[in-house]
């Protein structure tokens, strides 16, 4: 599983010029599942998506990132991305062999936002569908998360 976790100001989704999704302050997840992801994947970047510290402590003043999505009250926007499992090492159109299936990938999708909804506000975009993301980033602070299947 792969997640390219952005630190936002606010983020939206658009499917055929209607926005799905919205959030304020928080983090925009593309979220991709890998045709080898189980639910141990899903649990693991959950919590690190929820507990890593990438918001500064307003009240001490350091600029230090002491806050987690959950502590400051943020919003996620998750995203299906299963481009995040191209290989461009050989030719000259990406491979997407490792990307799960998209029956499974959606099963599996589904199942990661609902562990997200347990703890924090989700939006989402609509699996499969062409999206329109934008993404005003906070900082700009982009980190990837990546858990492969043991």
């Amino acid at each position: 599983m792969r997640v390219v976790v952005q630190r936002v100001k606010s983020s939206q989704v658009e499917v055929a010029g209607k926005v799905i999704g919205k959030i304020g302050r928080g983090l925009n997840l593309l979220v991709a599942i890998a045709d080898t992801d189980t639910e141990a994947e899903l649990d693991w970047i959950a919590r690190k998506c929820l507990e890593l510290r990438l918001f500064p402590d307003e009240e001490n003043g350091t600029g230090r990132w002491e806050k987690s999505i959950q502590e400051i009250g943020g919003e996620l926007l998750v995203i299906s991305q299963f481009t995040l499992y191209g290989d461009c090492r050989k030719g000259r159109r990406p491979s997407f062999d490792r990307s799960a299936a998209p029956d499974v990938a959606r099963k599996l999708y589904e199942q990661f936002v609902e562990k997200l909804r347990q703890s924090v506000r989700v939006e989402t975009g609509e699996f499969g569908a062409m999206m329109q993301v934008a993404i005003e980033n906070d900082g700009p602070v982009t980190l990837l998360l990546e858990r492969e299947a043991s």
